[in-house]
């Protein structure tokens, strides 16, 4: 099956789970094969998904440090995540048994971008304490920091040879990963957004494009090799500047987006026209919104988590 406009269009909420979570789910992960999702979410738990059968496996709590930005590694039974209380450690867990394999100590603020590497055992963290750094899940020790002049997002390319840092919401730098301490070996300066902030940073999956999503009302598109603005998505509310995200489909023909106004909005990647605004059970912002890599579903999120299904077969 692929994906056309009127797949998109037909789109429809197919499970929605209520009892899951008592407060906001701010991120989620589906793991490589698509056969699992996992969620942190503010009231410290973590739930994994089956996504095959459409329901809850496992919950498990992190109580103590909170739980955010959680990241499947390269085995499906673990995961990192940053914490939101007490410090800004990033934990490496193991799902299987629920016990912490190693703590990934250094950031002096809260994280607000963690990147696992599509690749290897690598993986990128930004913090409010304007640093990038970067880490092997085999070492506790940084691998790599670089300072930076406001607040970053960073995300791997999809071979996981480079690694895109946006700054202060106006530059994005590329680095090869074999040569980053010599510094960005290009550097994008795209027209500075005066109302919002960067939030996130994606690379399409053929690796031609860059997302990025903002705090505000605009999110924007540019091509990977010469940072040329190609689109700007519009039309979902975001007036609380919440942190909503963005997402390509697994084709990186479409993106979509959560909306204040609890609607999903689909564009066309290549001619940035809209392509659909879904309705979701959603009783607030659309938080997270992400594309099985594997498998026709999608999934989203508030204080609940909603499993879509296609409507229509083409």
């Amino acid at each position: 099956m692929k994906l056309t406009d009127i797949v998109m269009r037909s789109f429809r909420v197919a499970k929605v789970f209520k009892d899951q979570n008592s407060d906001r789910i701010n991120s989620v992960d589906f793991s490589s094969n698509g056969d699992t999702l996992v969620s942190s979410s503010d009231d410290d738990s973590i739930v994994i998904y089956d996504c095959q059968e459409g329901k809850p496996k496992r919950t498990l709590f992190s109580k103590k440090y909170g739980v955010d930005l959680i990241r499947y590694t390269h085995a499906a039974n673990t995961v990192v995540y940053s914490s939101n209380k007490i410090d800004d450690t990033i934990r490496y867990l193991s799902l299987h048994d629920n016990k912490y394999i190693r703590y990934f100590h250094g950031h002096t603020k809260k994280v607000v971008s963690l990147s696992m590497s599509p690749v290897d055992d690598t993986f990128l963290s930004g913090s409010l304490d304007k640093t990038i750094r970067y880490w092997d899940l085999r070492s506790p020790n940084c691998q790599g920091v670089m300072h930076l002049q406001g607040r970053p997002v960073a995300s791997f390319d999809p071979e996981g040879l480079i690694f895109a840092a946006g700054i202060n919401s106006e530059m994005i730098k590329l680095y090869d990963l074999r040569s980053f301490d010599k510094g960005p070996f290009t550097t994008f300066r795209l027209q500075p957004d005066r109302d919002c902030d960067w939030t996130g940073l994606k690379f399409s999956a053929d690796g031609k494009m860059i997302l990025i999503s903002t705090n505000g009302a605009v999110i924007r598109l540019i091509d990977a090799f010469t940072g040329t603005p190609q689109q700007t998505f519009m039309g979902h509310t975001n007036t609380k500047g919440l942190v909503l995200e963005a997402s390509f489909s697994p084709d990186s023909q479409f993106v979509l987006a959560g909306s204040q106004d609890s609607k999903v909005h689909v564009w066309n990647a290549e001619n940035g026209s809209k392509t659909s605004v879904l309705e979701s059970k959603h009783g607030g912002p659309v938080q997270c919104v992400q594309f099985n890599p594997k498998y026709m579903m999608l999934a989203t999120t508030s204080n609940d988590m909603e499993f879509w299904l296609p409507t229509i077969e083409e």
